[in-house]
């Protein structure tokens, strides 16, 4: 493991000039966000070795380095999901090989389900902690010293300066920001009407299939991490035709400007 991922951060670096400290990963619907990169270089994940490869609609499966508000990142257009058929190890690799890169922060997004009864489609919702029901965990396995400990702290998977970043910039600009708790779970299906309510019940705000395996892997790398849910279903109200994947692209579609004055806030203050 360790020399793949020494490989392929030796790869990119080889083909770019990266020498920034933040990684981005946009989810789904999410990826014209590298409309506001200055961007330097592209790189399909095809082209990269030992990367999977995007297999969804809505995720351009794209690696852009470039430039945001004068700080160098690099930006995962499109990520590998569990339900995919990859493995945990897969899903995560990415994330192995920026820390490799030099990376020291990585900022998340992605497209969720919303089961806080207060939250409309559209929200932006600030990640302060979640919970993970994939079933698995990304650090089961022989522990590589060298990437982290074997048994990591996540009482703070979020960074909490990185938060506060973000709740002053939506305080001083009167922007609409939730916050709570990301509940990750395999997919692909949908939720089904009582298990929505059953997430509510246990504390979750909003519900997705990705972020969980990334962020843990990142604070087993002691990587600092920031993430932005979009809320682009309501999942305690189901039209009666049910939620679609359609509907959900469309709505983080629109969202997306919100997203990039967030993370550009953040990334800023880095």
């Amino acid at each position: 493991m360790l020399q793949k991922i020494k490989a392929t951060a030796n790869f990119i670096k080889d083909k770019t000039d990266f020498k920034g400290r933040t990684a981005i990963i946009l989810g789904s619907g999410l990826g014209n966000f590298v409309d506001k990169v200055e961007v330097q270089h592209s790189l399909s994940y095809k082209d990269i070795p030992n990367f999977p490869v995007s297999t969804i609609a809505g995720h351009a499966g794209k690696l852009i380095i470039g430039r945001i508000k004068g700080k160098q990142v690099l930006v995962m257009q499109g990520r590998f999901h569990y339900y995919e058929g990859w493995s945990m190890y897969d899903v995560t690799f990415p994330v192995r090989v920026f820390k490799m890169m030099g990376v020291e922060n990585l900022l998340v997004s992605n497209a969720a389900g919303g089961t806080n009864y207060s939250f409309e489609v559209g929200d932006l919702m600030m990640i302060t902690d979640h919970i993970n029901l994939f079933g698995t965990n990304p650090l089961i396995g022989q522990n590589e010293e060298e990437l982290g400990p074997r048994f990591p702290n996540m009482s703070k998977a979020y960074d909490s300066e990185l938060c506060e970043i973000a709740r002053s910039f939506a305080r001083s600009n009167n922007f609409k920001l939730n916050e709570g708790v990301y509940v990750g779970l395999t997919g692909p299906s949908f939720e089904t009407n009582a298990e929505y309510r059953f997430l509510n019940t246990i504390g979750g705000d909003a519900v997705g299939m990705s972020t969980v395996p990334e962020v843990i892997v990142a604070n087993h790398m002691a990587m600092r991490v920031f993430g932005v849910s979009v809320i682009t279903n309501n999942g305690l109200d189901i039209p009666e035709e049910g939620n679609s994947h359609k509907e959900v692209l469309d709505v983080a579609v629109i969202a997306g400007n919100a997203l990039e004055a967030i993370f550009s806030a953040v990334i800023e203050a880095l």
